[in-house]
């Protein structure tokens, strides 16, 4: 399956961050609250900021979207961008390795992004 457009872009935008092991699981067979979880991994604290504001300048630039809720911004261990149709996991390695959100949500499609 392919990405739709507006995940595309998100995704686009944090690998040119270096954004690093990216998934994209599709919930819609799952659940309502929303479409998509992007997950992605940054090597450091600075560089999830990088990440998750690249996300939203791409988002608002090239989609006209504002981000719904965003949390995580003060401990920068994992940034949450809700977007209602998707929303943008920025882990660093060890909070995503601790929630292991690919394991909680095993149910859903994993869609394949190309790096």
């Amino acid at each position: 399956m392919k990405l739709p457009a507006h995940v595309e872009t998100a995704v686009r935008a944090a690998l040119a961050k270096k954004a690093e092991d990216p998934v994209v699981l599709d919930l819609r067979p799952a659940t309502d609250f929303t479409d998509f979880f992007v997950l992605l991994s940054g090597t450091n604290q600075r560089q999830l900021v990088a990440i998750a504001d690249a996300v939203r300048d791409a988002m608002r630039e090239q989609e006209g979207w504002r981000p719904t809720h965003v949390e995580g911004y003060p401990r920068q261990e994992w940034i949450l961008l809700d977007y209602d149709h998707f929303v943008v996991h920025v882990f660093t390695p060890s909070t995503r390795a601790f929630y292991d959100l690919e394991r909680l949500w095993n149910g859903a499609n994993r869609l394949e992004v190309e790096e």
